[in-house]
């Protein structure tokens, strides 16, 4: 990449322009009118004013908010900035910092943006601003940033605040003439400041801009959520009560959502979706239901702006009062508060920050006159821009949807994964389980056209956090389908000794946030016991296997693959579930567990740097899991902010050591006189933790000091993360949808009987979407000597990792986001 002359200027101000609390409903006209304001505002209006009353019209000045992660995004466009040889500007106190210029608005250094990846909000302030939303106002924001040569702007908000620097660009041609013909400014500094760039990153943990799938904060957001749950949880099974967790999102359930999938809640209530006019005696069925079933508490999740289909507000309190009227239960309000938006931003929010930042350091780069102001966003693990204000309307849309009892159509609106979220959900928890009666099992409610089959779950390979998640998931699903349910202990090993027992709805109550296995799971392949597990799929009548593992359930799929030739009895569909910390299974870029262990290692890397800050010239070495896959040590040395991260699929030379060992000598010399070093524990035969250890130790006498960690098996324990929870739930669901059917397909003579290559697949996420890949295809894909595939999609955040730490390198930007397009249909089907 060519360095060039840029001035970047920093804006992080997200602004949202709601009152917090209920207002009226505005009937279909005036929604319709006020949406019609944000596309194109009339002449002679003020843009900002009109926008007061899109979202409320009641609302008289916006509220200014943070999200956690948004300081890792900050770091990012600092550095890749001045990396690109432009200068960057802080602007403190948001919008008006920019209005009042002076010290509020600062240039950027290098160590500057130190130790802030593990701070929550945003370190250089966020304040409300009346002023901007007057042409006064922003006059003279325009006069500052034309005084500083400052034409890019980069903003990480919400819908307001991205719509509010859309409406300032649109007027800049003519803010630069008022200015000059003022005399504020010259002729010169109007033609240098003739267009002004606009890109914009989405921060905010209601995750309720649509265009992306995640936004900066959300997941942070989940966690802090997640850990209140699961203590509460405890405690309601020891007192057997029922709870009513009140969490965030007043005009979008997607945190309620995710997180009765991700603790397996009882109930929940979201604004997109209100409850059926009888919803009150189906609740308190349903919690009756599962305590006859044997469960000591009931967890219910409401979002804020919960309400019913007459757009009346369902609060916690009435949901309390109803369950002790009806049932009498011991029952408890938490309200959450902004507890949600404070605490260390999670390993995934530092990444998308980062990543997001260095996407939108690259489209002002490319910027011209002409091209629309643009969103960063994530789709799937890709990243994408969109154009702007496509993005803002149809989350505008989403208002007007709901504003008009069209429900069915905010829901589609908010995209094809919140959409999946609710499907899952509404089937783990709204439809009845079976129930038993004397040998036969009468379900209430299933799909009578896929039949009842027999199909095993089972763990292989080592431990990961989410696999009882996905166990759990799989076999229910299973159940509300009409199926036998079986679970297999301890692996291949557990199926070809008959360790199988049948499993019903309670057996894997309360798993979804257990970490480990719950079914025990072992590295045994099956090809040396073909005979006896044959002997027992016959035996248990199995007709269909889901194997939820790592590198040895794909190969454990492989090797049943080839027993086909042998035995009939391994003619049965089969999927396997990428589950293992090392996220090295061919055809998926994500597995089940790498999260959980990403967050462990950035959790004990934060706590090593804190150290290393207080005692100053100190480089810590960590070794990471991950066998030859460099995932793990590569993803958490961007989250982590290490100055390097040596890995298998990167060889490195002894010289590249020398080099690492020159670039922290020249670090010390900074006020940044700390290091990190991260090592996956099969880069190197011969340059192991403790070669490194040495050899920094005696590089760096009298400059700095060396220490080691190895994280060893930590990285495979711990309660699984939410991002896991949710992942496993999903895949489980997903894949037992997909057994059934091809079960059903490949029913023949009064038998199943299937031995076509798609009957036994790998589920993984592939760039933006769920795949079922044939594991014989996936061969080709394989470095089986080293259990890794041959392509892996992170190795190309890799240079990003290196620029942040400092290093002169070249950076491709010959693959890159491209301008994309919301598409929306006026029918009600999204794909966003």
């Amino acid at each position: 990449m060519r360095k060039v002359e840029l001035h970047l200027k920093l804006f992080i101000s997200v602004i949202q322009s709601r009152q917090l609390v209920r207002t009226p409903q505005r009937t279909a006209e005036e929604a319709s009118t006020s949406s019609m304001l944000i596309q194109k505002p009339p002449s002679g209006t003020d843009a900002l004013k009109n926008l007061d009353t899109v979202d409320d019209p009641d609302t008289v000045e916006g509220i200014s908010i943070f999200a956690n992660g948004m300081n890792a995004a900050v770091r990012a466009v600092v550095r890749v900035g001045i990396y690109t040889g432009a200068r960057v500007f802080f602007v403190h106190e948001g919008y008006q910092g920019l209005v009042d210029g002076g010290d509020n608005i600062r240039e950027a250094t290098w160590e500057s943006v130190s130790m802030m990846l593990q701070l929550g909000g945003t370190v250089i302030g966020s304040a409300r601003c009346k002023d901007f939303r007057e042409r006064e106002g922003r006059l003279r924001a325009a006069h500052n940033l034309v005084k500083r040569g400052i034409t890019n702007l980069c903003v990480i908000g919400g819908d307001g605040s991205l719509t509010g620097a859309d409406t300032f660009r649109s007027e800049w041609s003519d803010l630069l003439s008022d200015l000059q013909k003022s005399g504020k400014i010259t002729a010169e500094e109007a033609t240098k400041s003739s267009f002004l760039n606009i890109v914009g990153l989405v921060g905010s943990i209601d995750n309720d801009f649509c265009g992306t799938d995640m936004t900066i904060g959300t997941d942070s957001a989940l966690h802090r959520i997640i850990e209140i749950v699961d203590a509460i949880t405890t405690t309601a099974q020891s007192h057997q009560r029922t709870f009513v967790l009140e969490v965030m999102g007043r005009h979008c359930g997607y945190l309620a959502l995710v997180t009765s999938l991700s603790c397996g809640a009882d109930w929940v209530f979201i604004p997109e979706c209100p409850p059926d006019d009888d919803w009150e005696e189906h609740l308190c069925r349903r919690l009756s239901e599962t305590r006859n079933r044997g469960s000591r508490l009931n967890i219910i999740i409401v979002a804020e702006g919960a309400i019913d289909k007459s757009g009346k507000s369902i609060s916690s309190e009435d949901i309390k009062n109803l369950v002790v009227k009806r049932l009498g239960y011991d029952t408890r309000v938490t309200v959450l508060g902004h507890v949600q938006r404070g605490g260390t931003p999670s390993a995934f929010d530092r990444i998308l920050g980062s990543r997001m930042g260095v996407e939108a350091v690259m489209a002002l780069l490319e910027g011209t006159p002409d091209t629309p102001a643009c969103v960063v966003s994530l789709s799937g693990n890709q990243a994408v821009r969109l154009p702007l204000m496509e993005c803002v309307q149809v989350t505008k849309d989403v208002t007007r949807a709901m504003n008009e009892r069209k429900f069915d159509e905010a829901m589609k609106l908010r995209g094809r994964s919140f959409m999946n979220n609710w499907e899952v959900y509404k089937l783990l928890a709204h439809v009845r389980p079976p129930v038993s009666k004397g040998k036969e099992a009468h379900v209430l409610f299933l799909w009578a056209n896929l039949g009842s089959y027999t199909v095993a779950v089972m763990n292989v390979g080592a431990p990961a956090a989410g696999m009882n998640a996905a166990v759990r998931s799989t076999v229910r699903i299973g159940l509300i389908q009409g199926n036998r349910m079986l679970v297999v202990h301890d692996g291949f090993e557990g199926l070809a000794k008959g360790q199988i027992e049948e499993a019903g709805w309670s057996y894997v109550g309360g798993w979804t946030g257990q970490g480990g296995s719950k079914l025990g799971t072992k590295r045994t392949l099956p090809k040396k016991s073909f005979e006896q597990i044959s002997a027992n799929i016959t035996k248990f009548n199995i007709q269909g296997l889901v194997l939820i593992g790592g590198f040895e359930a794909y190969t454990g799929g492989l090797e049943l693959m080839e027993g086909r030739k042998l035995y009939d009895e391994f003619c049965i569909p089969f999927v396997v579930i990428p589950a293992t910390v090392s996220n090295n299974v061919p055809g998926s870029d994500f597995s089940v567990g790498a999260d959980t262990a990403l967050n462990t290692i950035c959790m004990t890397c934060d706590r090593i740097k804190q150290s290393a800050a207080g005692t100053k010239r100190r480089v810590f070495i960590i070794e990471t899991m991950g066998g030859y896959c460099g995932y793990l040590a590569t993803m958490a040395g961007l989250a982590a902010g290490a100055d390097a991260a040596y890995i298998f699929e990167e060889p490195f030379t002894i010289r590249d050591l020398q080099v690492n060992v020159e670039h922290l000598v020249q670090k010390m010399k900074t006020t940044v006189k700390r290091g990190l070093v991260l090592r996956n524990e099969k880069c190197n035969e011969n340059y192991t933790t403790d070669f490194i250890f040495n050899l920094y130790s005696e590089e760096g006498k009298g400059i700095f000091d060396s220490r080691k960690n190895v994280l060893g098996h930590m990285q495979q324990g711990g309660s699984p993360t939410p991002f896991d929870r949710n992942f496993a739930t999903k895949m489980g669901a997903k894949a037992m949808n997909w057994m059934s059917g091809k079960i059903k397909e490949s029913y023949r003579n009064g038998r199943i009987f299937a031995n076509t290559p798609d009957s036994g697949c790998v589920l993984g996420m592939r760039k933006r979407a769920l795949v079922f890949q044939p594991v014989t295809e996936l061969k080709e894909q394989t470095d089986f000597e080293h259990r890794i595939p041959k392509e892996q999609w992170w190795l190309k955040l890799r240079p990003i990792l290196k620029i942040l730490a400092k290093y002169e390198i070249d950076l491709d930007t010959t693959e890159h986001a491209h301008l994309e397009h919301v598409t929306r249909k006026r029918s009600g089907e999204a794909n966003v």
